[in-house]
């Protein structure tokens, strides 16, 4: 499917109208989208914005309690969904109902009752251009959208993005150098901040082409490349490592590409990623979707996530503090003051809130925000916000990632929630106590999810029991691909799970005495963790 910039202008203007005719909406209120990447998506969220509506863009992985937490916690009106994702409508639909909730599916027909379909009531209004009048009241803070970021405290949290921060979003991609005859493909779903802020409203701003993919895929992305003439690729840094991994071909650096803009990007696949593919500018960056501070490492040093820039420090106050990975807790001195890590230390980075630098933080109460604000940092009445992040400053004045603080992991380019993963296995009738965490697995970016589990007493382990229960209710990134049987689950003084040497002993059965699974896909079922088993997934030949 191809289309103009003129005939998502007047599909957008559709949209806009049979929204506020058919649907009833103004501007100021929510909608949620809960769908994949499809055209579909963009011209969508143009007809929103045209509204003075704000989007909460669902992650389209999710399911049950997750799904109805997120819509209900951005104060959505409407859940407009795809049509393929009928079956975790229909399993919430009976909760949206009970509130009143209008669901559309973006179709011309649906299937279910209760729910109305979409594009036969657009297809029928006029596609003139909207009346300023109907987004009167929107301003630099009014709420755009809402983006899902998987947080230590267990369900996603809503990051709302005001007008402001999406006009900063796209800055990245014209101070790189991306024009108006540059094709961008995008493959990451829209549904995260770097699709959307940066490959969809960044080739708007420069009037390029932008090619979207509804998933990655290793083996199609170069073949992709070169059929639309392709100029710009995005990535996380898991990506570029996928490509790595595809087997190597004669014409792998037959290809437009000049541009790789993304985050995430390890050392190692970045010098694999150029020797390979040829002389392509990477363009790394550091930010997150609700964060007050971004790095770009604009001299494009390998493995760095930016520089310590003399204008950018003058500007806005950031700092890496002492941090205690156990305690979970920045380290303070005498006086209750947060103390400065020096060069070349990790350390968790703050920067100050203030009106050039806001925290917006996340819809549906407080307490999630909150919880992101750090106080009385270096002066009394200071506040800085918590990015969640140990980094390192060189003494070459070069940053770099360290590491997630805290629960959450990365795998597979998407933060999993162990608290959120904790619950869903404890809902397994054998299961008394879970402590999920992550390991690291050799050759592999990010962590995986590894369980210990504590048994009821006189309950017998059920392999094929605990497959179909996680495979019915957490996305395949998220479920521990490892458990760990335990006597007792070990706690700290305060009653947290003490997951530290946990993590350090990892899933070696060799090492461990406790009785160890390893989740099997083929078997559909945990089976018995064994050497073979261990040293196929350390050899890479078994595939994670």
């Amino acid at each position: 499917e191809t289309l103009t910039y003129a005939q998502v202008d007047r599909r957008s203007n559709q949209v806009a109208r049979a929204l506020r005719d058919r649907l009833g909406l103004r501007q100021g209120d929510c909608v949620a989208i809960f769908m994949g990447n499809e055209p579909a998506y963009v011209w969508l969220w143009l007809g929103l914005v045209k509204l003075g509506c704000a989007m909460a863009c669902l992650n389209c992985n999710i399911r049950a309690k997750s799904l109805l937490h997120c819509f209900q916690c951005c104060g959505a009106k409407v859940l407009l969904a795809s049509p393929e994702l009928q079956d975790a409508v229909e399993e919430v639909l009976p909760s949206l109902k009970k509130d009143n909730t209008s669901i559309y599916y973006v179709s011309r027909t649906s299937n279910t009752d209760g729910v109305d379909s979409l594009l036969d009531k657009v297809d029928e209004v006029s596609t003139e251009a909207i009346p300023e009048s109907w987004r009167s009241e929107v301003t630099f803070s009014t709420p755009a959208l809402y983006i899902y970021t998987s947080g230590t405290t267990g369900l996603p949290k809503a990051a709302m993005i005001n007008h402001q921060r999406l006009w900063y979003g796209t800055g990245f991609v014209t101070a790189i150098g991306v024009k108006g005859d540059d094709v961008i493909y995008t493959t990451l779903p829209l549904y995260h901040s770097a699709a959307m802020m940066i490959g969809v409203h960044g080739c708007i701003l420069t009037g390029a082409t932008l090619v979207l993919r509804n998933k990655f895929s290793a083996s199609q992305f170069w073949d992709d490349c070169r059929k639309y003439n392709v100029t710009v690729v995005q990535y996380i840094g898991e990506l570029l490592r996928y490509l790595c991994n595809s087997p190597q071909k004669p014409n792998d650096r037959v290809h437009k590409v000049r541009l790789a803009m993304g985050n995430g990007l390890r050392g190692d696949v970045w010098r694999e990623f150029s020797r390979r593919f040829g002389d392509i500018c990477i363009y790394e960056f550091y930010a997150s979707t609700e964060g007050n501070i971004a790095f770009m490492n604009y001299t494009r040093k390998i493995g760095a996530i930016g520089r310590v820039n003399y204008l950018q420090k003058k500007v806005i106050s950031y700092d890496l503090i002492k941090y205690d990975v156990e305690k979970d807790e920045p380290v303070r001195d005498g006086n209750g003051y947060c103390i400065r890590v020096p060069k070349g230390e990790v350390g968790l980075l703050v920067c100050r809130i203030t009106q050039l630098t806001p925290f917006t933080g996340y819809a549906g109460g407080n307490t999630q925000t909150e919880k992101k604000k750090l106080r009385d940092v270096f002066k009394k009445g200071d506040i800085y916000f918590n990015s969640g992040d140990l980094l390192m400053i060189d003494h070459d004045n070069f940053i770099y990632f360290h590491d997630r603080v805290g629960d959450t992991f990365r795998w597979k380019g998407e933060n999993v929630a162990t608290t959120e993963v904790a619950d869903t296995v404890g809902l397994v009738d054998f299961v008394q106590e879970v402590n999920v965490y992550g390991v690291s697995v050799p050759g592999h970016e990010g962590r995986i999810g590894m369980a210990a589990i504590k048994m009821k007493e006189n309950h017998e382990f059920d392999g094929k029991k605990l497959f179909t229960h996680v495979a019915d209710y957490l996305p395949t990134y998220a479920r521990p691909r490892f458990l760990r049987i335990q006597d007792t689950i070990e706690i700290t003084g305060t009653f947290k799970h003490r997951k530290v040497t946990l993590v350090e002993e990892g899933f070696n059965p060799a090492v461990i005495k406790d009785a160890l699974y390893f989740l099997d896909d083929k078997a559909e079922m945990y089976v018995p963790m064994t050497e073979d088993i261990y040293n196929a997934i350390n050899n890479k030949a078994l595939k994670l």
